[in-house]
């Protein structure tokens, strides 16, 4: 039994999210639908934990990636204030996402600083220009055309959940299905084996920074959609949330190992505590307190899971000796 568990947070993440809702269930009368409701609004923090599974699988963190959010989101927003169609303020938006991701990208692989030091830096550049954008201020009465992606397609399913479900399996396949995406895991497994395998290690690097700026700008689209308005507060905090959705999800920090998958059902367990949180009617100031206890019973709860396999292994392995030896 423990053998089926080896290797498989996303089977741990589903036990706890089902756990959590038919607890709930059985206190308040909650519904399935429920759980539509908790995608929908864990659909940012997906799109940026998929591409913070890309740096973290090479063996790098991104740390800027709110504030890329939030200068995609901000772009967009002015450009369509200012009369720019829906979709060249996407595009702009986009284009900013992916630049601020091939710049980080550069200064860690090209420069060789620090992934840490080098986002914390970039952090404070693009807070600074969407500031600089916006005066401070907020970006208020966007046009209807950016809601339509809140807007739903299926029942409790927006279309901005579809697209997120569609980037979910898309990259899933890229990373666990083609040539390509296991140079993300050589590079962070092992940086000099992946170079002398011939993987172009530095372009690796830049490509994973590049597809998370481009996902936080995915990210930056869908908030504004959701609430009508850009703050100057945009993706605050969300490169946090963002990487514990990840580590959560069994991806590891030091690189090489991971589902994508994993870091979805950990964005989404997230998500999940905030929301019952608010239908319990516990106060606010309670929200990050309860959310990172529960995290941590879960890592905790998996962490013990893994060395129970791994002692299992450990005692199959040997045991055929052992028994050898008494004969």
């Amino acid at each position: 039994m423990l053998d089926f568990f080896k290797d498989k947070r996303e089977l741990t993440l589903l036990m706890a999210i089902a756990l959590l809702f038919i607890a709930i269930v059985m206190s308040r009368s909650l519904s399935v639908s429920d759980l539509f409701i908790i995608y929908n609004s864990s659909q940012i923090l997906m799109l940026l934990a998929i591409g913070a599974t890309f740096v973290i699988i090479t063996r790098n963190i991104d740390v800027s990636v709110g504030s890329t959010m939030g200068l995609s989101a901000v772009v967009c927003g002015t450009l369509m204030v200012h009369g720019s169609s829906v979709f060249v303020a996407i595009l702009m938006a986009l284009v900013v996402g992916l630049l601020c991701g091939i710049f980080n990208g550069i200064v860690v692989a090209v420069l060789r600083i620090p992934a840490i030091v080098a986002t914390l830096g970039t952090l404070g550049l693009y807070k600074g220009i969407m500031l600089l954008i916006t005066q401070g201020k907020w970006i208020e009465d966007l046009p209807n055309t950016i809601k339509v992606l809140s807007y739903n397609l299926l029942p409790n399913v927006n279309i901005s959940g579809l697209f997120t479900l569609m980037m979910g399996i898309l990259f899933y396949l890229l990373l666990s299905r083609s040539a390509h995406g296991r140079k993300f895991y050589a590079v962070g497994d092992n940086l000099q084996g992946a170079r002398l395998m011939g993987v172009k290690t530095e372009q690796t690097i830049i490509l994973a920074f590049a597809i998370n700026g481009m996902m936080a700008a995915m990210a930056g689209m869908v908030f504004a959609s959701q609430i009508g308005f850009i703050p100057n507060s945009t993706g605050n905090g969300m490169e946090m949330k963002a990487i514990a959705a990840c580590v959560l999800g069994g991806i590891s920090l030091l690189g090489g190992v991971g589902s994508l998958w994993g870091a979805i059902l950990g964005a989404y367990f997230l998500t999940q505590i905030d929301t019952i949180l608010v239908l319990l009617k516990f106060p606010a100031y309670w929200n990050n307190f309860i959310a990172g206890l529960i995290v941590i019973m879960v890592i905790v709860l998996d962490g013990r899971l893994r060395m129970m396999v791994q002692e299992s292994i450990k005692a199959k392995k040997y045991s055929r000796f052992i028994h050898g030896g008494d004969q």
